[in-house]
């Protein structure tokens, strides 16, 4: 098996034994309950469009390892070409599904592992690399979802890992043995682990010689004894079972987070990646979030895109699309959404080889992506809002419309233009809703300021890459300014 089904991975989960808890109680089958599946579908989606030839340039690579086919969710970059079909490939499949589709983490986090683990290799005739690559392999084989967990609980944020009150709020390696360690900790706001087959586990910070126990990276699958998920809530996240799927807004698809925890995980010798050496720690949590930060400029695009069609398409409902109002604020949408994607696309041009033979993203222009993506939709949303009016969150359930005595006034007062259902208009009323604040607002709009980073992490990156001293010395040269 080289390129999975959309169907066969979707069967893969049900025999996974999760530990998964929601609302105090144990999830028996992750991959069939209803506020759970729209995740999963999402997920499923990454499969799918890759069975289709229409998108096989941007949903499947070319193994370097092996030469097969394999989806680019498991693939390694090897070109600039390569790191700008990636964020073509999330602006589609955020179109499509118009929800967090959760491989980005782990192409990131593998990305990034791939480049650090040689380069620690080569320092210390450790056999990381070689540990990768053989899972990696596995990887691309098994086509498995793979999660990547960098964020940490991290407690007191003035302490250091080492200096916390409770060591375990970074996880940390706690015993080693001959044929492995055990870890325990937690990893916080976990997109798509739930859905995932192997989770790839990071530091979370740079590390010290004092935090030596915390520099630790490695992989193992999402159901090891010892690990188990707390699936985090969701604005409106019960109206997937009230048996009224329009109030969703989005019936089909959307994201999940979760609580992970690993309490005394072993984790074996050939599944390790980094164990101590505290100096490497910081170099791949600077690959990751670069990598990660330009994901941003694809898969909030294609969300964007989706957003910016059902306003467009709201106001045509509502009677006042012609206005020259209504239709600046569609182009100032539609400006932004385009402007995040030319700083993904960007990055990705510019990208450059590493030691290992892979591509990194330019990491000052990824950085410069995220730091928009943590303003732009926020404007974006607050126009859609605008154009859409207070019916997005005033309107009575699709339960009140479907009732015998109440539907015809529901029918009858909410309607908008005459060619055109209540029914239709409170759908995409709806589909702006879970955009704007319900379950999708976790993969869009909250997500674009925190995921990958909050805005104060891109403005330290920009600022220890920005090369200002060479700036000022340009300044110098053309003002002939002599020190």
């Amino acid at each position: 098996m080289t390129l999975r089904t959309g169907e066969q991975y979707i069967e893969s989960m049900r025999n996974m034994n999760l530990q998964v808890y929601m609302f105090g109680k144990k999830v028996e089958c992750p991959a069939d309950d209803p506020i759970l599946r729209p995740s999963l579908n999402s997920v499923r989606m990454t499969y799918d469009l890759a069975q289709l030839p229409e998108f096989e340039d941007l949903m499947t690579a070319t193994s370097h390892l092996t030469g097969e086919k394999i989806n680019r969710f498991t693939h390694i970059h090897q070109s600039a070409k390569d790191l700008m079909n990636k964020v073509k490939m999330q602006r589609l499949l955020g179109q499509k599904t118009a929800a967090c589709f959760q491989r980005c983490v782990g192409m990131d986090a593998s990305n990034a592992v791939y480049s650090t683990t040689y380069e620690i290799d080569q320092k210390y005739g450790t056999h990381y690399h070689e540990n990768f690559v053989n899972f990696l392999k596995q990887v691309q084989k098994e086509d498995w979802t793979v999660d990547g967990a960098m964020t940490d609980p991290k407690g007191d944020r003035g302490k250091a890992p080492h200096e916390q009150d409770d060591p375990d709020l970074f996880l940390h390696v706690v015993e080693r043995r001959p044929d492995g360690i055990v870890v325990r900790g937690a990893k916080a706001h976990q997109t798509g682990f739930i859905n995932s087959h192997e989770v790839i586990v990071m530091p979370t910070i740079a590390m010290r010689e004092a935090d030596k126990e915390y520099a630790v990276s490695f992989h193992c699958r999402t159901d090891t004894e010892g690990i188990f998920m707390i699936v985090g809530r969701q604005s409106c996240d019960t109206r997937k079972v009230e048996g009224a799927p329009m109030d969703t807004g989005n019936p089909e698809f959307g994201g999940t987070e979760a609580l992970v925890i690993f309490d005394n995980v072993f984790i074996p010798n050939n599944q390790i990646f980094l164990n101590g050496e505290v100096e490497f720690a910081g170099m791949m949590v600077e690959r990751f979030a670069g990598y990660h930060r330009q994901s941003y400029g694809g898969c909030k695009v294609g969300v964007g895109d989706v957003l910016i069609g059902a306003t467009a398409l709201i106001a045509d409902y509502n009677g006042c699309a012609r206005a020259s109002h209504i239709k600046d604020k569609i182009i100032e949408m539609q400006h932004l959404n385009e402007t995040l994607y030319s700083c993904g696309i960007a990055c990705s041009a510019l990208g450059t080889k590493t030691e290992s033979g892979n591509y990194l993203i330019d990491l000052l222009l990824a950085n410069v992506c995220k730091q928009n993506v943590t303003r732009f939709p926020y404007e974006i949303v607050r126009l859609a809002e605008d154009i859409a009016g207070g019916l997005m969150v005033t309107a009575p359930s699709e339960l009140d419309l479907r009732d015998p005595k109440l539907g015809k006034y529901v029918e009858k007062y909410l309607k908008g233009v005459g060619v055109v259902s209540t029914e239709n208009r409170l759908k995409v009323l709806r589909l702006i809703e879970n955009l704007c604040l319900g379950t999708a607002a976790v993969g869009y709009r909250t997500e674009s300021m925190h995921g990958a980073g909050s805005p104060q992490a891109q403005r330290i990156m920009i600022s220890r890459q920005g090369n200002l001293e060479m700036k000022k010395e340009l300044a110098k040269e053309l003002a002939h300014v002599t020190e």
